[in-house]
């Protein structure tokens, strides 16, 4: 690999490690902001919904537009939006402004996601299995240590440096980017002649309006009717809000030609399908923990940020040893068996949870963390080949987008989950019953797994740790 070529994946690396880096960060944060702005956790829970739902329009909307405005273009102004975002937010006045921010942070960091991996495709030519693998040390590696990085700045300053510690990052990203990255070639005809009106059409704009009307009204009100302990006509009517639009929606999708979710290929490839199901279960038992452990340790035991800290990054560690084990298992006996270890390993994490109570050893949280830090670099391989194995070779990209959208409502998933379950308070109680829950989850994915029939591998690209 040339040195040029190293250049341009370290810039490109710089970029895209923002987005998980700022998903996972945030997740040691939480009952500190709980504190600062007087909110219940489900209020909080914004702050994880807000950045995920963002994301996910976001990222295939951008990934549109580089074929348009081109992918440099993009990329250098995802790192300008993510710097005016990170120095914004800690001068946020309210909790509201904070979740502005946020959202204008996610959609900077998705711009360089949605177009990174592209660039890297287009302009490194030799060893481009190794270009990725690279790459994906970068997003794996940041949400790995997100967590600690959280906990440190915690510990040492308050929450605003963890927005603040983006602006390093984001400066040299754009410098690095700005040298590194080769300009765009001139646009193809179609993107080059195209209005602004075929361009809403191609992203789908309306179907982006009814998908997110639809999903932030009806998380409204139920987490509105959870913590205010009953159902108002006028929650009542913004959840039948909620549904219609996203009945709406799913006619919607259906009908158009360029769809912002192609909801047809679900139909049409029923094997596909089900591993996007698996994979929606499976994100929702990871980020169940990964955001709902930190605030139970800080607000019920007591636990200071930087020690989370130190406990969360045993989750990042043992994902990431897992991983290559993952890739060898997986080449040799298909991602049967490693889906069905990574299902059983989140079963036993998720009884253990269910025993520990305010008089446990906080060091056998680390139990919990390893069976799922080890599951979860097992997922990451394997629902990657169990998603390639089910699809067409000729609709491999359509796929990917389909099942990087189902890790998105996974995790927005969790995050109403722990809304649900948690309440307005935090407590053992509530932990405990965030296990038992987890248990049914995970017990139904061994049950999925053992049920699997493997396919002929239709020659994937390599995998990219999520």
């Amino acid at each position: 690999m040339s040195v040029r070529s190293r250049w341009l994946i370290i810039s490109v690396g710089l970029g895209i490690l923002l987005n998980p880096l700022n998903s996972s960060m945030i997740a040691v944060a939480i009952a500190r902001l709980q504190a600062v702005y007087q909110l219940d956790f489900t209020a909080v829970s914004w702050i994880i919904f807000s950045f995920y739902i963002a994301s996910a329009i976001a990222q295939p909307v951008m990934g549109k537009a580089s074929d348009l405005f081109g992918r440099r273009n993009i990329f250098l102004a995802g790192l300008i939006v993510a710097f005016i975002a990170s120095m914004l937010a800690p001068l946020s006045p309210s909790f509201g402004w904070l979740i502005v921010f946020r959202i204008v942070q996610s959609i900077g960091t998705s711009m360089m996601v949605a177009v990174g991996m592209a660039i890297v495709r287009i302009h490194v030519t030799e060893k481009q299995a190794s270009a990725l693998s690279i790459l994906s040390i970068f997003l794996s590696g940041a949400a790995a240590i997100g967590p600690f990085i959280g906990g440190v700045l915690l510990h040492w300053w308050d929450w605003p440096a963890i927005f603040l510690i983006n602006i390093p990052f984001t400066a040299a990203g754009f410098l690095f980017a700005w040298r590194n990255i080769p300009k765009d070639e001139p646009a193809a005809s179609v993107a080059r002649n195209m209005s602004i009106r075929s361009w809403l059409q191609l992203i789908d704009v309306f179907g982006i309006l009814l998908f997110t009307v639809g999903l932030i009204a009806l998380l409204i009100a139920v987490l509105s009717a959870k913590s205010s302990g009953h159902v108002s006509a006028g929650l009542a009517a913004l959840g039948l809000l909620g549904l219609v639009s996203l009945a709406a929606f799913a006619r919607h999708e259906l009908k158009v030609k360029s769809p912002f979710i192609p909801l047809h290929t679900f139909a049409k490839y029923p094997a596909m399908t089900g591993v996007n199901i698996e994979f929606i279960l499976v994100n929702i038992l990871y980020y169940s923990l990964f955001f709902g452990l930190p605030s139970y340790l800080q607000t019920v035991r007591q636990v200071s940020g930087f020690h989370t800290g130190m406990l969360m990054l045993s989750l990042g560690l043992c994902s990431l040893i897992a991983s290559p084990i993952a890739g060898r298992w997986i080449d040799k006996a298909g991602p049967r068996p490693a889906l069905l270890a990574a299902g059983i390993l989140m079963t036993l994490g998720s009884i253990w949870i269910m025993t520990l109570d305010q008089s446990s050893p906080v060091i056998s949280v680390v139990l919990a963390l390893a069976a799922f830090g080890i599951s979860n670099g097992l997922n990451s391989v394997g629902m990657q080949a169990a998603m390639f194995n089910s699809s067409p070779k000729e609709m491999i990209g359509v796929a990917s987008g389909v099942f990087m959208t189902s890790r998105y409502l996974g995790t927005i998933l969790s995050s109403l989950l722990l809304g649900l379950i948690m309440g307005n308070k935090l407590s053992a109680l509530g932990f405990q019953r965030l296990g038992a829950v987890l248990t049914v989850i995970a017990l139904s994915l061994v049950l999925l797994n053992w049920r699997r029939k493997e396919s002929r591998q239709l020659e994937p690209p390599p995998a990219v740790d999520k």
